[in-house]
Order: C-alpha cells, then sequence, then structure tokens
C-alpha cells in the first residue's frame, strides 16, 4: 500500500496516533509494503499545494517504529531531491533501524511546479534519467564497499572519499524499486540496476512486461527475478462493495505478470480503508 494523500493529517494533533493506526493494522494484516509518496507539496490530482503533505523519510522513520513486518520505502523518490550520498545515508539509516525492510524506490520525477515553488533545480527529463543512472550507482557503492574509498567522479556529482557507515543490515543491499514504465530510459534502468519494477494497470501493461523482458535478455539479467509491482486503487467500501471488481483485476494482473499490486490509500478513513481490503480481497488473492 502507498500512503499519498495526507488529508487525514487535519490540525487537531493527532497525526501521529493516525499514522499509527494505519501502520498498525497494514502490518498486521497482511500488507507486504508500506510505501510513502515524496513530495513536499500535495499533488494537483489530490488537491494541490494548499492540502498537508508530509514529508517522506521522517514518516518512513516513524512507520518504522511502529511495524515490525512490513517493507518500507518511498514510492517513489525524486531523483532532484537529494544528493545521492545522502539518499544513500537515508536508505541505509530506514534499513538498519528497521531491521533491514528498507526500499529504495526511485524515480525521475515529474512534479515541477512543486520543485519550482520551493527553490529546488529541476532539470529537463533527459537529465533526469540520467541523474537516476548515477544516483544509483553511487547507492550501490555507498552500500556494498570494500577498501575502496578512492573518488567518485560523475557528471554531476564528486564524492572525494565515498564512505558510508553503517552498512545497510539487508544484503546484498537494500532492494531497489524504479519507477516509471518508459519504454526507452526507465525499464532499460529496471534491467540494469533493479530489484523491482513500479507500472500502472494500463491496457498496454503486457507490451509494457514485455519490452523489460526483451531489456533484460540484452543485458543479460532474468526477468523472472525482477519483482513487477503495479500501483493501482483498491475500490473497497465500507460495506464490501468493489470488492469482487478489486478481485478480478487483480487477478487479470497476476495473469499478465504482476506480482505485487501497490494500492493507493484514500484520504477517508485509511486504516478502515486497510482493514476492509484486508477483510474482503487478500483471502482471495493470497495465492496468486
Amino acid at each position: 500500500m502507498e500512503i499519498a494523500d495526507f488529508s487525514w493529517v487535519g490540525e487537531d494533533g493527532k497525526a501521529l496516533e493516525r499514522l499509527i493506526d494505519i501502520a498498525e493494522t497494514a502490518d498486521s494484516s497482511g500488507f507486504s509494503l508500506i510505501g510513502v509518496g515524496d513530495h513536499l507539496w500535495q499533488a494537483p490530482h489530490a488537491g494541490g499545494p494548499e492540502r498537508p503533505q508530509l514529508e517522506c523519510f521522517t514518516t518512513l522513520a516513524m512507520i518504522a517504529a511502529h511495524t515490525t513486518r512490513c517493507r518500507l520505502g518511498p514510492v517513489v523518490a525524486g531523483v532532484h531531491f537529494r544528493s545521492p550520498a545522502l539518499l544513500a545515508k537515508m536508505v541505509s539509516t530506514l534499513d538498519v533501524l528497521s531491521g533491514g525492510r528498507a526500499v529504495l524506490g526511485l524515480g525521475a520525477g515529474w512534479y515541477e511546479e512543486e520543485a519550482r515553488g520551493l527553490g529546488i533545480p529541476f532539470p529537463s527529463l533527459a537529465r533526469r534519467f540520467d541523474m537516476v543512472e548515477e544516483t544509483l550507482r553511487i547507492c550501490l557503492r555507498l552500500w556494498t564497499e570494500g577498501d575502496d574509498q578512492s573518488p567518485h567522479e560523475g557528471e554531476f556529482h564528486r564524492l572525494e572519499r565515498p564512505l558510508s557507515r553503517p552498512l545497510p543490515v539487508s544484503r546484498s543491499h537494500p532492494r531497489i524499486m524504479i519507477g516509471g514504465q518508459g519504454e526507452q530510459r526507465t525499464l532499460p534502468l529496471v534491467a540494469r540496476y533493479a530489484d523491482a519494477c513500479n507500472l500502472y494497470p494500463s491496457p498496454d501493461l503486457p507490451e509494457k512486461l514485455a519490452v523489460l523482458r526483451r531489456a533484460c535478455d540484452e543485458v543479460g539479467r532474468d526477468y523472472e527475478e525482477i519483482e513487477k509491482t503495479c500501483i493501482m486503487e483498491f475500490g473497497v467500501e465500507r460495506d464490501g462493495t468493489g470488492a469482487q471488481e478489486t478481485i478480478e483485476l487483480l487477478r487479470a494482473m497476476a495473469e499478465a505478470g504482476i506480482t505485487t499490486a501497490i494500492g493507493i490509500l484514500p484520504a477517508d478513513d485509511p486504516a478502515g480503508h486497510v482493514a476492509r481490503v484486508a477483510e474482503y480481497v487478500l483471502p482471495e488473492v493470497a495465492d496468486l
């Protein structure tokens, strides 16, 4: 599941209480991942910048303290927000403090108005994709380094001494998920660097997976070892309405090759929504 709409935060001082309720409900109900949207402004489709938006990694740290099982990560971190070394340190810290449950979700970003509004550089899309690749290489080096602390000389970053301690608990490193389904840049990056992709339940989903398979063949990667995730809405009402439609969609996605569905939590009663999905949907799709 992904927490993306923070309208439930409110101004009554109970945001942490509500977040803990969401996290503990998901952790105890059989969900495998708790993701948090990585934005500083709320996205336009969820009300825009006047609506509440919690910072991603601070929120994940609080979730880590109140869960024991779910994987945790940004869905997905914008490459323009942080230097690669800082991002690597944040993810490794989350991994250490959560006992090896951190995931790095990474993407090129898209919310230009947010970046410009807050004074954050927002290069062209082509440059941001170049930044994604260099960020992944730096993260992997910092997470798996041996005795080599020679400088990193890259197109965007120079690290005089690539060193980060403690190393992550996860071996050989925290899982990497790349968001997006572009055929020219994103899916080839998945084949080269990622443990998981993050797609959308669009009609061309089978074609996107076929492109990923070809990209894996080109670099000698085992397509089957990549987790295929898809982000979607779980449309389940309080009385269970919509559960069967959600189950049928999940079955269709599984037949197409998706292995993990990431449900976007609604702003209205998010913990209750998690509980309803666990009650009405998860038992029917557990073996997919």
